[in-house]
Formats: C-alpha cells, sequence, structure tokens
C-alpha cells in the first residue's frame, strides 16, 4: 500500500451521499481505501438541505471511514448531482491590428467576462470556467494563441454556476464537521469526460442523463463542456404512465421488466402479460404491445422536450458526433434500449447510444484523477483558495 496521505471524496446525488477515500501512488494512479453509501431520504427536505441531518450523516460516515483506516480528514473534494447547476456562454474580444497576441490580453478579456458574469448573476457562485473556443481572424484554433499576431481575437468561455445559498449550506455542512472543500465537481462534468475516454474520437455530443427523478442534458463541444440543463421528469414518469393507463401498481410494472419481456423485436399483437407478474394484485388482461406504445408515446415525448423542440440547445448543432443516454434505472434501459436510441435519434440523424450508468469506483477514480490534473478545456477549477480569480487564470493557462 501507498504511504500517501489518504484522500476524501464525498458525492451528493438526490439517491444517496457516497463517502469514498483513497490514496494516490508515486504515479497518482488513485485506489479507493474505503466507500460508505448513505441514504439521501435525510439529507434533503422538500429538495432543501435538511442541515442538522446533513451535518450528522456527514459525521457519521467520516467517522466511520477514519476509523477504519486509522486517518482524520482535513480537507474534502465535493461531487455535486443534486443541485441544479446553470450554465452561460460568454465571450470577449480583442482587436489587435496585426499586433501580437500577449498573455496579458488573454487574462484581461477573462477577468473581465468574469466581472460580468459576477455582476449579472449575483445570487451564483462559479463553480467552473471552460475555454469553449478560441478565434483568431475567423480561425478557431486548439490551443491559446498566445504570441500569434493577427487583427482579431475572440475568446468563449462557459461558465457554470450555483446558487450562493446552496454553497453556503454546503460549506456549512463541512464547516461543522472539520472539513475544509477543497475543490467542488459537477458530476455531469465528470461523467462527460468517461464518456470521452472511453469513446475515441468523439470530442462533440449530448450528453442525457435520465434518472429516476430528473433527467438533464449536456452538452461537449471539441471536449469543453459547453451546456446543462436539468428537468424534473426521469423514468418515475414512464412508471406513472403506465401504472394509469393500465391501472396496475409500480411494483407489478417491475416485477414485468425485471424479466425483460419488452427486449424482444416483435411482439404478437395480442400477447399478453403473464399471471405470474401479479403477485399482490388481481390479474388484468393488458397486452404486452399496449405497455410498449404507452412507453414509446412517452418516451418521443421526452426526446422532444429536452432535445429536438428546446430552444435553449437549438444553437449547438453539429456535423458529425453522437448522443449518449445513461440511465440509472437500467430497467428501462434493458427493455427500450432500442426505443429510446430511435427517438434520440430521429431528427438530428445523428447516432444515439443508450448505456448504463456510470459505475462508482470508475467515477470516483476519475474524479479524483481530474483534481489532480484537471481537464485541457478547462479554464480554472474552482478553488477553495485565498488567491484572486485573476491570479488562479494565470496558473491554471500559463504555468
Amino acid at each position: 500500500m501507498s504511504n500517501k496521505t489518504p484522500e476524501l471524496f464525498i458525492e451528493i446525488n438526490e439517491l444517496n451521499i457516497i463517502f469514498v477515500a483513497g490514496n494516490y501512488d508515486d504515479d497518482l494512479n488513485f485506489s479507493i481505501l474505503e466507500k460508505n453509501i448513505s441514504s439521501a431520504e435525510d439529507f434533503f427536505n422538500n429538495e432543501l438541505i435538511n442541515l442538522s441531518q446533513a451535518v450528522k450523516i456527514v459525521k457519521e460516515n467520516v467517522e466511520k471511514i477514519e476509523n477504519k483506516i486509522d486517518h482524520v480528514f482535513k480537507d474534502v473534494t465535493i461531487i455535486l448531482d443534486q443541485f441544479n447547476c446553470s450554465s452561460v456562454n460568454i465571450s470577449g474580444y480583442k482587436i489587435l491590428n496585426q499586433s501580437q497576441i500577449l498573455k496579458e490580453n488573454i487574462s484581461y478579456i477573462l477577468n473581465s467576462l468574469k466581472l460580468t458574469i459576477s455582476e449579472s448573476e449575483k445570487d451564483k457562485s462559479i463553480l467552473h470556467i471552460f475555454n469553449s473556443k478560441s478565434v483568431l481572424d475567423g480561425n478557431v484554433i486548439e490551443n491559446l494563441p498566445i504570441g500569434l499576431f493577427g487583427n482579431f481575437y475572440n475568446h468563449e468561455l462557459t461558465f457554470f454556476l450555483i446558487k450562493k445559498n446552496d454553497l453556503k449550506n454546503i460549506k456549512q455542512i463541512f464547516n461543522k464537521n472539520g472539513l475544509n472543500i477543497k475543490k467542488i465537481m459537477n458530476k455531469t462534468f465528470i461523467e462527460g469526460t468517461q464518456l470521452i475516454e472511453n469513446n475515441k474520437d468523439t470530442e462533440t455530443f449530448y450528453y442525457i442523463k435520465i434518472k429516476k427523478k430528473s433527467s438533464s442534458v449536456s452538452f461537449f463541444d471539441n471536449s469543453a463542456y459547453k451546456y446543462l440543463e436539468s428537468f424534473n421528469f426521469g423514468t418515475n414518469i414512464l412508471l406513472q404512465d403506465i401504472s394509469k393507463v393500465c391501472s396496475i401498481s409500480y411494483e407489478t410494472i417491475e416485477n414485468i421488466l425485471n424479466n425483460n419481456i419488452f427486449k424482444k423485436e416483435n411482439l404478437e399483437k395480442d400477447e399478453l402479460v403473464e399471471k405470474k407478474f401479479f403477485n399482490k394484485e388481481n390479474y388484468r388482461k393488458i397486452k404486452k404491445k399496449l405497455i410498449k406504445e404507452i412507453v414509446k408515446a412517452r418516451i418521443e415525448e421526452i426526446s422532444n422536450i429536452i432535445l429536438f423542440n428546446n430552444t435553449n440547445t437549438s444553437s449547438f448543432k453539429f456535423d458529425t458526433g453522437k448522443i449518449f443516454v445513461v440511465f440509472e434505472d437500467e430497467l428501462f434501459l434493458n427493455n427500450f434500449k432500442d426505443e429510446f436510441n430511435y427517438y434520440f435519434s430521429k431528427k438530428f440523424k445523428y447516432e444515439a447510444t443508450s448505456l448504463n450508468d456510470f459505475e462508482i469506483n470508475s467515477l470516483f477514480n476519475k474524479a479524483a484523477h481530474l483534481s489532480v490534473f484537471g481537464w485541457r478545456k478547462e479554464a480554472i477549477p474552482r478553488l477553495e483558495t485565498k488567491n484572486s480569480l485573476i491570479t488562479r487564470i494565470f496558473k491554471s493557462l500559463f504555468e
């Protein structure tokens, strides 16, 4: 085992609070030592943080891990999935008149854009900043064009924001447990970088996450995280539809789906759901095709709301790329994967791929890697330091 100091990572999502402790070896590869998963039921009260319960949950779980590995943590890295982050794309420019682009030119643009965001979004704080695009005289530049000559330089940034009150509550929870927050990371950003690394040559794509109670759409443009939008429905709405139309309980529906009977491409016209799935309610003669048609109609509506009829994503068009649809509830993926792929690729003609949710260990390993090495398109991670923003930008971009 490495003798490096253990690090603590905590994920907060709508179902669970996940506590992970691990350490880095001499090559900075992260290994998980201990992991605890606690229900988020007592953490939130109507989607607001129950502070007293949250402090208690963190205290109990961190102490369990500390006792097991004989180490007391002073710092923590937070992964957020519950809180609705927002994104803002904004551009700045510099007229060059055939002069050279200097570090000072770019730092001035970045600082000006940050100031604009701070003044226009007074109730929010910055989590992430990404270099979305650099354009010199109409040509997109992959890296910062410091030292190049030109007439006009445009720099686009994407800011990911969180409500200041939410950030205040999060800090309070961990401060009361003697933990300093080193870094806060958005979970969809981590997952997006995993998709990029697992799918070579795919750097521009939509990432749609369908959870049990909510959904989201993200857009990555040439590896830069550019957009995030959340929705207050998930696979729960499919359960509601089936239950309402067929007058059967959620438990019966899950019994049916657990047997993956909808994986068949062609169902017989009058093929009925078997009696064996009705454990705690009276049997009803329900055609399998009816359930499938109910789900297909709702999937088409979901695809339109999230992507195709969404004015917020209308500007994010691309020539080649993919749409990744990731599911928290594998029952719907196992039964209706083809339907989701069809409806999410139907209008844009992009390739849609439906996937299982990310495995916990791999997600934390990726988060640990990003916390050390950063991401190539991230202008500056949100660090809890006393450095000014402009100092941190300089360090991230130029060191």
